[in-house]
């Protein structure tokens, strides 16, 4: 059975949770991380020595970074349901999960911290700062989507809408002013409404 190490108020966990779902493998999650601790103790630290969750367990393997996980479990687990075998096409989805830890989550931590972890020590100008530069970034998205895409790599629901899908869920779910993007709710209201996803993407977010 696969362990995974991490809370799943991180949208990094609750990628590899919803990976874990879609490709129909038990697991075992663990608390670790933020208000659980535990993620800087030796024995973590020698599963990963950035002392960040996820980690995920199976057997004598140890994976850490969201995304190598969930491309693990993909290529282990899903070749029937998220991997795409043809390298070609399955670049469009890597770009995006690249893209989505890279720039969307970035951008967005300011406004999430200080909106729904820490808004006693806030700054409000960081927080200004991060909405208009999220927002921006899912400008891009909603554009991508309008090319006559069910999903972000075409016809097919694969390892981006799990990469993808628990960032859009934050700022879907926060107190923000967004612009209305129709490509981008619908295709968020599909995805969240999957099975895996319901137990990956919880609510209200924290």
């Amino acid at each position: 059975m696969l362990k995974i190490l991490g809370r799943l108020s991180s949208v990094n966990v609750q990628k590899v949770v919803w990976a874990a779902g879609e490709t129909g493998q038990a697991f075992e999650r663990i608390d670790i991380g933020g208000p659980f601790g535990g993620n800087r103790e030796p024995a973590y630290l020698a599963k990963n020595p950035n002392g960040q969750v996820p980690v995920l367990e199976y057997g004598d393997v140890h994976i850490w970074e969201s995304n190598a996980i969930v491309r693990y479990i993909a290529a282990r687990y899903g070749r029937d349901t998220i991997w795409e075998e043809d390298p070609a096409k399955r670049s469009e989805g890597d770009r995006w999960m690249d893209w989505a830890l890279g720039e969307l989550q970035r951008v967005m931590v300011p406004a999430f911290w200080g909106l729904m972890r820490e808004p006693a020590t806030a700054d409000p100008t960081a927080i200004a700062n991060s909405i208009t530069r999220t927002e921006h970034c899912l400008d891009m998205l909603e554009a991508h989507l309008a090319k006559g895409r069910s999903y972000v790599d075409g016809d097919r629901f694969g390892m981006a809408e799990i990469v993808l899908g628990p960032s859009v869920h934050r700022w879907l779910n926060m107190p923000v002013t967004r612009a209305p993007r129709p490509r981008l709710q619908r295709w968020y209201e599909t995805i969240a409404a999957r099975e895996a996803a319901q137990v990956a993407l919880p609510l209200p977010i924290a």
